[in-house]
């Protein structure tokens, strides 16, 4: 449900403008509101479950983004909306780290664990995916307000269940760092404000340059803070692991093609193809269906082959698919041109998360879960948005190029067909190379090995970091 609110308005956001009456500028706030209240408080909320207990702040965050879902929902103005939107990114970041803290907590055995993180990973990818699809449903068929308050009965569902279901996690002592959690969110908010504010106004505007700059001074204060406080929301040494630090690295650069994709593609299907939401939605099904299978088989291969075999050799249908988007055009259709790309990222990217998450929590002590858990959700929110950002840049540039250097010959409809479709390809050319960038940071600083054959005294593969 949270990981779906990042995607589940792309297809709505025609509908939110006319019915708010939103401007083509203020419209990416909708989005834009929730990514930066969820990645810049992220920290705080895997430090709150460590010191509060992780089921207490994991229902807290979800009964404030359920409130906050339907009074989205319930919105009659724009600025209604985006202060809804805003306090579903901050129920979210509370809750997010805690989900992931108690299948470490839940699930002590390495074998039962890696399942677990499957069935995570699968659904934490496929709701983004299948955002798009209710998207393109609820909005066709219904209104685009269901698109919010299909989160309040899911919400109340688990906030119901919760306390029978999920075992409460020790207290850990220790105080909350307010300076650590006040410069990393602000400072993580003005890096995702510069790069989105960089995309409509330029890297030459005063502003985008002081959102650089007070983010690059934040950030900086963050890091010295947290070397010094006794109680880190973010303890620096789960950065020492070269291989845990890669696996953030890596995360971060392929969901910042992943968004980008997203968003691109959404619009090429509906405004080159033609499809209506409802098919739009439905367009994306093969790769959630890939998605779903391939996550739900890598927990069997991890002891087979290993962790970073397979997320080398997941990331080689990602890359050939990117690649393949990068050719795009006026031209393409639906069959193969988007349907064989799509089936090939679905596949890559369920067989790469898994082992990656893995290589993010392994060896991670029980009293710091609740941090390395946020730096997972962090890394996918920031490199979400902030990549998102840098491809609609390279987009706009990329459309300028093209509007000065017009087809002759062709009338006006195909001639913007084919400055839309060149942005396209621009940008999904930079998410190809993000995705090069990801393999490569795999390949020198993640070193797992795990004999397929050998087991633990416990009979559960054994796998260490070879350092």
């Amino acid at each position: 449900m949270i990981v779906l609110d990042m995607t589940v308005v792309n297809i709505a956001l025609p509908s939110i403008a006319r019915g708010l009456h939103f401007s083509a500028a203020n419209l990416s706030w909708v989005l834009n509101a929730y990514a930066l209240t969820f990645g810049g408080l992220l920290l705080l909320g895997g430090r709150a479950g460590d010191i509060l207990g992780r089921r207490r702040v994991f229902m807290a965050g979800l009964a404030l983004f359920t409130g906050a879902s339907l009074a989205g929902g319930l919105a009659t103005t724009g600025p209604w909306l985006l202060a809804a939107r805003a306090v579903q990114g901050i129920g979210g970041a509370i809750a997010s780290p805690a989900v992931l803290a108690m299948i470490i907590s839940n699930f002590p055995g390495e074998r039962e664990r890696t399942r677990a993180l499957g069935i995570f990973t699968a659904v934490a990818m496929g709701g983004a995916s299948l955002g798009l699809v209710l998207g393109g449903v609820i909005t066709e068929w219904v209104s685009w307000r269901w698109v919010l308050f299909i989160n309040v009965p899911i919400g109340l569902a688990v906030l119901a269940s919760a306390p029978r279901l999920l075992a409460e996690s020790p207290r850990q002592p220790g105080r909350f760092d307010i300076t650590g959690a006040l410069t990393s969110t602000t400072g993580m908010s003005a890096l995702v404000y510069a790069f989105i504010r960089a995309a409509s106004n330029g890297w030459g505007d005063r502003l985008t340059q002081g959102a650089f700059a007070a983010a690059a001074i934040l950030l900086v204060c963050f890091v010295v803070n947290e070397s010094r406080s006794p109680h880190p929301i973010t303890p620096l040494h789960l950065f020492a692991d070269a291989g845990r630090a890669g696996s953030y690295v890596a995360r971060l650069l392929l969901v910042a093609g992943m968004f980008g994709m997203f968003f691109f593609l959404t619009q090429f299907v509906q405004e080159v193809l033609g499809f209506s939401p409802l098919q739009a939605g439905f367009a994306f099904v093969p790769m959630t269906g890939a998605l779903f299978a391939v996550s739900r088989s890598a927990p069997r291969l991890i002891p087979r082959f290993g962790a970073k075999p397979l997320m080398m050799a997941g990331l080689v249908p990602v890359v050939t698919g990117m690649s393949w988007l990068a050719h795009i055009s006026p031209a393409t259709s639906y069959l193969p041109g988007i349907l064989g790309p799509m089936l090939l990222l679905g596949a890559g990217m369920g067989l790469t998360f898994v082992p990656l998450t893995v290589a993010s929590l392994h060896n991670v002590r029980s009293e710091d879960s609740g941090a390395a858990a946020s730096m997972i959700n962090v890394t996918q929110q920031v490199g979400g948005a902030l990549g998102l950002a840098i491809l609609v840049t390279v987009f706009g540039h990329a459309t300028r190029a093209a509007m000065r250097h017009p087809i002759t010959g062709d009338g006006p409809v195909a001639q913007a067909r084919q400055v839309l479709t060149h942005g396209m390809a621009s940008s999904f050319t930079v998410a190809a190379i993000f995705d090069v960038c990801a393999l490569m940071v795999i390949m020198v600083t993640i070193r797992l090995r795990q004999a397929p054959a050998a087991l633990s005294r416990h009979g559960e593969p054994a796998a260490d970091y070879d350092r």
